[in-house]
């Protein structure tokens, strides 16, 4: 059975100070998609996903978001209105901001409650499942910046995903990230796949094409993709680099590029 679309964008443009970075952009986001973005810096990736959370309005076309069929059965809000959950990037995170594990998570239930806020029991319950679920028994009360990277990232996407979100947006979740724990967090996401669609925003190509099941190639426009087929020529055209592909069985595994700069 088809999944039914959630997010469609529909000959969209946008960009800063009059100057279109992304123009006549279509793209089709379905229930439990796994949508891998990539393209070279500059290309429009940001652009494409501030558009998507609302934080940036386009200069032409349209961005129509739809309810699951499931969520539509559990509540009654609107038709055309969608949880999405966001894991911001590592870089953006003050560390010295004193707030705990908890606490980071709990903040992902309502954009209207501040800190000082009281939860309630069932709040803190859902909390807890999520701490549970991220491996982060224990670390309830610490400080972020006492936790590893690896730590803080499970506590951000604890926050993305709380409210039960139809869709999570992860910005360039890898950077300064181990390998050690890179492998786990895929873990949960491909769990949390399972539940909910997922857009995952990167550079790393390698690391991207073994997990999503379809691509959004971005440079200024889109090509989608609805397997992870992505041809070697139109990595080296959009990324100006040479790009060699490694296989394993069907899948690329490796990303391998020589530079001359």
């Amino acid at each position: 059975m088809t999944s039914a679309p959630i997010i469609e964008i529909h000959n969209l443009s946008a960009g800063y100070d009059g100057q279109d970075v992304l123009h006549d952009v279509n793209l089709t986001v379905y229930e439990r998609d796994f949508l891998g973005i990539i393209g070279p810096n500059g290309g429009g990736k940001t652009t494409l996903m501030k558009c998507i959370l609302g934080l940036l309005k386009p200069t032409a076309g349209e961005i129509v978001f739809h309810k699951p069929a499931e969520a539509k059965r559990k509540a009654d809000g609107e038709q055309g209105s969608l949880s999405i959950g966001y894991l911001p990037q590592y870089t953006t995170i003050d560390r010295k901001f004193p707030i705990s594990v908890e606490e980071v998570i709990l903040s992902g239930l309502s954009i209207n409650k501040t800190l000082a806020s009281r939860f309630t029991a069932e709040e803190r319950e859902m909390a807890r499942r999520v701490i549970a679920r991220m491996g982060l028994e224990g670390l309830e009360k610490r400080n972020i910046g006492q936790l590893s990277g690896g730590q803080l990232q499970r506590a951000l996407l604890g926050r993305a995903v709380i409210s039960d979100p139809s869709v999570v947006i992860l910005d360039e979740p890898s950077t300064y990230i181990d390998k050690r724990f890179e492998a786990r967090l895929y873990e949960l996401l491909a769990d949390l796949n399972k539940e909910c669609a997922i857009i995952l925003v990167s550079h790393d190509i390698g690391t991207v094409l073994q997990q999503v099941k379809s691509i959004a190639c971005v440079n200024q426009t889109l090509d989608y993709h609805p397997d992870t087929g992505i041809t070697t020529e139109w990595l080296e055209k959009n990324f100006n680099c040479p790009i060699e592909l490694l296989g394993h069985g069907t899948l690329p595994h490796r990303v391998l590029g020589e530079h001359h700069h």
